[in-house]
């Protein structure tokens, strides 16, 4: 296959194009679901095609083929060829792509246990070994379990003399425990909610996130919540638990500094962005000690990789720095707007779509608080895990946020749960209030598969690290 998209590059290469890029995409993909005591799904599916980019007289054409022999992948390069010419005719300005340096190069994403190997029983039994402790508490109603993993290869080569080989593997699994009594309906999740944890690994990952082991915590958890007080309507001093943090940085710095939705010429699902370029090196993000930066070479996360999908090396770089807004996630034509370099973030969910600007792993760095210092140095406040709602305007600065329990801190100590918890802030203002941030002892990096993007929608496989913190003089309610 390497060997017949370089022929195929040199074949577009005689067209006198200005560039092209060719892009070879096999997935494999296996997921199994459990509900209650039953297997409620079990797929396996493998996806293959190439993608082709071209560049010429400044605009792009791109097409695809599931038919990957060489007379196939010739028409459709002409075909790419073909609506590059018909969108000339539209042009206003004509795209330039910042230099990058070729690659020769191989990647993998690193690997223990292949979970495609591990026998279809030993899942099987996981899942419902999962569900049969949490539906042993009487007022558990459902129980759901799911585990998931993909195979990825992908072959890419350009006319700038770019050859890439790049194998990732990813595995995640979680599980739900839903409790009712009356007309009061309460969710617990492990490891967090909309699916569980996710990371670029085998199924060692798997193995280490203790899933039964934490069962019976998470049903006695979703069981109390059914008796416990709503979440007061008040202003409160807020600590957050990674994985909503996970979801905070998300919505309201991924999103935003995606450098398309600020030219407004990507705005489907997710909106377009209050971090428009006057604002770079200008806005006062958040307190001075918060620090995230996009990072696709972090080992395990779900958004790293070697080479984005226009050849580009995986990078690390500041998107915030001691609270001031520094930085984009760039594609090569869109970095030198903003006089910054690419960052690797161009990528597509398929050999059948085209790379769209992309978070990687967007991460707050860990600060200097033990966590049991953090809840001991708080007189009263409010600590939130695991989302359960959200909803944030289409700039990305108004949101609010609701989450599966709450515990309520008094005089340093944790001393109760609440039901039904939100909180609500305007992206600057909340960032602004941060005060403390746990060390690296207590930060990790949470998988996120289904960040959806574009028209039609691409799903992009994405991550976030974070440690818990707090936050001051944070609204908060009662979701109803």
């Amino acid at each position: 296959m390497k060997d017949l998209l370089n022929e195929i590059i040199e074949y577009i290469r005689r067209k006198n194009v200005d560039y092209a890029d060719i892009r070879f995409v096999d997935k494999l993909t296996e997921s199994l679901t459990a509900k209650d005591d039953r297997m409620e799904g079990i797929s396996k599916s493998q996806d293959r095609g190439v993608g082709i980019r071209v560049l010429h007289n400044g605009c792009w054409g791109f097409s695809a083929s599931s038919i990957t022999n060489p007379n196939a992948l010739k028409k459709t390069a002409d075909r790419a060829i073909q609506i590059a010419k018909a969108s000339a005719t539209t042009k206003r300005d004509s795209v330039a792509l910042a230099q990058i340096s070729p690659h020769i190069d191989k990647y993998y994403s690193p690997v223990k246990e292949d979970p495609f190997k591990i026998s279809m029983d030993d899942k099987l039994d996981l899942l419902l070994g999962i569900n049969s402790i949490l539906m042993k508490r009487r007022k558990i109603k459902t129980a759901e379990s799911s585990l998931n993993f993909f195979k990825t290869e992908k072959i890419f080569s350009s006319t700038e003399g770019s050859t890439i080989e790049q194998t990732i593997i990813e595995s995640g699994a979680g599980y739900e425990a839903i409790a009712v009594d009356g007309s009061d309906v309460q969710k617990r999740s492990y490891p967090t909610s909309h699916g569980g944890d996710f990371q670029c690994a085998g199924y060692e990952f798997i193995r280490g996130l203790k899933l039964m082991e934490n069962a019976e915590r998470i049903a006695d958890e979703a069981v109390a919540l059914l008796s416990a007080p709503p979440c007061p309507d008040t202003k409160a001093t807020l600590i957050l638990a990674s994985d909503q943090l996970a979801l905070q940085v998300h919505e309201s710095c991924g999103h935003p500094t995606e450098l398309d939705r600020v030219f407004g010429t990507e705005i489907s699902l997710a909106g377009g962005s209050f971090m428009t370029v006057d604002k770079l090196n200008n806005l006062r993000y958040g307190s001075p000690i918060v620090n995230i930066v996009q990072d696709a070479t972090i080992p395990y996360g779900l958004g790293s990789f070697g080479y984005d999908d226009e050849g580009v090396k995986a990078t690390r770089s500041y998107l915030i720095r001691d609270g001031l807004f520094v930085g984009y996630l760039t594609s090569r034509e869109t970095c030198q707007k903003v006089n910054l370099p690419p960052n690797g973030a161009m990528r597509a969910d398929g050999w059948n779509r085209i790379p769209l600007i992309r978070m990687t792993c967007i991460n707050l760095e860990p600060g200097n608080w033990e966590y049991e210092n953090l809840i001991a140095d708080t007189e009263d406040g409010i600590l939130m895990a695991s989302n359960k709602s959200w909803s944030i305007d289409d700039k990305r600065l108004n949101f609010q946020f609701g989450t599966e329990i709450a515990w309520k801190i008094k005089n340093g100590k944790i001393s109760g749960i609440y039901k039904n918890p939100l909180y609500t802030g305007i992206t600057p203002e909340f960032w602004n209030s941060c005060d403390a941030i746990c060390n690296k002892n207590h930060w990790r990096i949470w998988g996120l598969p289904t960040c959806g993007k574009g028209e039609p929608m691409q799903t992009a496989h994405v991550a976030h690290g974070t440690a818990p913190a707090r936050f001051r003089n944070v609204k908060v309610g009662v979701s109803k």
